[in-house]
């Protein structure tokens, strides 16, 4: 009796161990045998080599097909197929962010949820996996640049443009920067001065491929000046990715995006994400917010900063609530889940100072600051893709000392190659830094991990 008492101790401390060792116990079984969850391109491999889990899935599109969700719900068949497919491996599947097959995974789900739920919610639940790392390399990176500047010289430099030379390290961020940039400026007609889809296409690409740790830099970079602004403004290229001639009803424009499977799962995921609790994000998990906000680009819900004000940024999809008739205030709630959200001011001001609150509980969540007017919108910087020719009084020095010291004369032409700061030398984070990071890590966990179980087995053996 007392051994058996010793054995459940043990055990029980072993879940403490595990707990504090940041590792997660095994996957269960259902009662189907399926491990769950599961990302739902797989769960409906499993429900298609189940024939009642199959046939009840094929019923259940033909019911959504062109039918109401009251009229789905009044039709045994249909009902009868939706229970079943409760019980299965599909209820609770989710995606993964930028899988092989995220459209169909996404497709999947869609085709599920929305025979439960009828697709008529205020918010939906996110179909992606959590993000269960908050602390991201581009965290630790914004920690090493924060740490590094004084604030009178912070009040002088444009993080913004370093963050653009720190992309021109990496080949990959250079070309898939360098890509958008020029799709988004390539006039098409005298009348069409760009071409809208294939400009957001080309921002998809870059935010889906790109490394957090530049992109991050370049999207959220701290400003203390209006120049820095500006430029922060301009980094999606907002005249052809997010201005229109009129901005549209923003109940509609949500509905153009519910139509479409990649615009409402990045929205739903962004809801779940960016939702304000009290005065800051749930658990503080700022990096979930951010990534969930860097979805939305390249969509017909593209955000982005409305105007070039350092002190008080306010962000918000290209649309208003003018005309919205008897549905104002549901408008309303949806544009302030942009403009005044805490949790997503609070996340890009965390990443600004280079800290993620994830891991100092302590810290107070700052409260959401008082708007004020908007000022006048500055004229777009010219864009070139080594970014040299926007260095002025207030970026950082230049460091060009081999070409000096060589005698090579510096080409002033827009193929100017990128005399880099010294900062975004040292502080950019490349691809192996992050790989040796991550290595270090996962080393550490394992050596931790390696010795809880030695003492579990011991102590096991002992009690035998």
């Amino acid at each position: 009796m007392a051994r058996a008492g010793l054995l459940g101790l043990l055990l029980a401390l072993g879940r403490v161990f595990q707990a504090w060792a940041g590792l997660s116990p095994p996957a269960t079984l259902d009662g189907h045998g399926w491990q769950s969850p599961v990302d739902c391109a797989r769960a409906n491999e499993l429900c298609a080599a189940e024939p009642g889990c199959s046939s009840s899935f094929r019923t259940l599109r033909q019911c959504l097909a062109g039918r109401d969700h009251n009229t789905l719900l009044g039709n045994k068949e249909c009902r009868l197929a939706l229970e079943v497919l409760q019980g299965s491996a599909l209820h609770g599947c989710r995606c993964r962010r930028r899988m092989k097959k995220e459209l169909s995974c996404l497709q999947i789900y869609w085709s599920l949820h929305l025979g439960l739920a009828g697709g008529a919610e205020f918010y939906e639940a996110s179909p992606y996996e959590p993000i269960s790392s908050p602390l991201s390399d581009a965290f630790r990176l914004a920690s090493i640049v924060s740490a590094g500047t004084d604030s009178a010289a912070a009040s002088r430099s444009n993080p913004c443009l370093d963050a653009a030379k720190a992309c021109n390290l990496s080949n990959d961020c250079k070309k898939l920067r360098s890509n958008y940039i020029s799709t988004c400026n390539k006039e098409v007609s005298a009348t069409e001065h760009c071409n809208r889809r294939k400009c957001r296409k080309a921002l998809r690409h870059f935010f889906d491929r790109v490394p957090s740790a530049y992109s991050y830099r370049l999207l959220f970079c701290p400003c203390k000046n209006q120049a820095c602004a500006e430029r922060r403004r301009q980094t999606i290229v907002p005249d052809c990715s997010y201005q229109e001639r009129e901005k549209p009803n923003c109940l509609t424009l949500r509905s153009h995006c519910r139509a479409e499977t990649f615009c409402r799962s990045r929205l739903a995921d962004f809801h779940t994400n960016c939702q304000t609790f009290l005065t800051s994000c749930s658990r503080d998990n700022y990096q979930a917010c951010l990534d969930s906000y860097t979805g939305l680009i390249g969509l017909d819900l593209t955000p982005n900063y409305v105007d070039a004000s350092f002190s008080n940024p306010v962000i918000s999809p290209w649309c208003s609530c003018q005309g919205s008739g008897n549905m104002e205030e549901e408008c309303e709630k949806f544009l302030k889940d942009f403009t005044e959200n805490a949790c997503l001011r609070n996340a890009i001001q965390a990443f600004g100072n280079g800290t993620d609150l994830t891991f100092s509980r302590k810290a107070p969540p700052q409260p959401l600051l008082t708007l004020p007017p908007a000022i006048g919108r500055a004229s777009a910087l010219p864009y070139s893709v080594n970014d040299s020719s926007l260095v002025d009084n207030t970026s950082v020095s230049i460091t060009c000392t081999s070409r000096q010291e060589s005698g090579a004369q510096v080409n002033q032409s827009k193929e100017q190659s990128l005399c880099s700061s010294e900062k975004s030398l040292t502080t950019a984070l490349m691809p192996e830094q992050k790989t040796l990071v991550e290595t270090k890590g996962s080393g550490n966990q394992l050596s931790f991990t390696g010795t809880v179980s030695a003492v579990l087995f011991l102590l096991v053996k002992m009690a035998m």
